[in-house]
């Protein structure tokens, strides 16, 4: 029985068994086959209402900051293959340069969560600030990564790079987390977002949690709970 908590430091009660040594994934044929399905037609439908407002966002992140709106990063998919993960540009241009745009305790943090609390290279006047803490960032995967080349499901585990894979997962977890499409969308997302990470261990057990446990009617709890946390702003940054 799936009992939530809040997720300062008591998210154990939901994935505490994945430290088990067997390393199954959940969901069969059928269940692949519903997912795929629900993943075109909602990425399809929701990609035409979203033209226009993705339209607004990509003026609005060149008036900021003059260059490409979007933002492209190779990311690990399924079966370890590598996909190209597009999202709205939420930092200044030259963000990738991380030792001389971050201090050296920044720096450090990256290296050890491959996120920030309070990145100083967002956009300027809050646009950057808003742009990730309404998941605004993520919607071009909707269109590009969902609906139009199938590389990312809507409920998943979050696509990684392939150096936070390698160090924060044995290889046989890695196996397992490779094993399913990336999602838009997942268990750590909507259940813990930024407030559970990889130093503790907390992170790698609910993404493997979902993996062990996933279905049809999980999948629907994590899309609502997704919903409510974006709409709450939970663990966003």
């Amino acid at each position: 029985m799936e009992q939530v908590k809040t997720v300062d430091g008591h998210i154990k009660e939901l994935y505490e068994y994945t430290e088990v040594k067997s390393y199954r994934t959940a969901g069969g044929r059928g269940y692949e086959y519903t997912k795929r399905i629900f993943d075109f037609v909602s990425s399809f439908v929701v990609s035409i209402i979203l033209i226009i407002p993705c339209l607004i966002v990509a003026i609005i992140i060149f008036i900021t900051d003059p260059g490409n709106p979007f933002f492209v990063q190779e990311r690990i998919g399924k079966n370890g293959k590598t996909i190209k993960m597009v999202k709205f540009r939420s930092m200044i241009k030259n963000a990738g340069d991380l030792k001389s745009m971050l201090s050296p305790e920044q720096y450090q943090q990256y290296l050890k969560e491959f996120k920030l609390d309070n990145d100083p290279r967002l956009l300027p006047h809050n646009i950057g600030k808003y742009i990730r803490r309404l998941s605004i960032d993520e919607l071009p995967q909707i269109i590009f990564n969902i609906c139009i080349r199938g590389d990312m499901s809507v409920i998943g585990p979050r696509p990684i790079l392939p150096e936070e894979l390698e160090m924060n997962y044995t290889p046989e977890q890695q196996r397992i987390f490779t094993s399913v499409k990336p999602g838009l969308t997942g268990y750590w997302q909507a259940y813990a977002r930024n407030r559970a990470g990889y130093e503790d261990g907390e992170r790698q057990k609910m993404e493997l949690y979902y993996i062990h446990n996933r279905g049809v009617w999980m999948d629907i709890k994590i899309l609502l709970r997704s919903i409510v946390t974006v709409l709450k702003r939970e663990g966003a940054q």
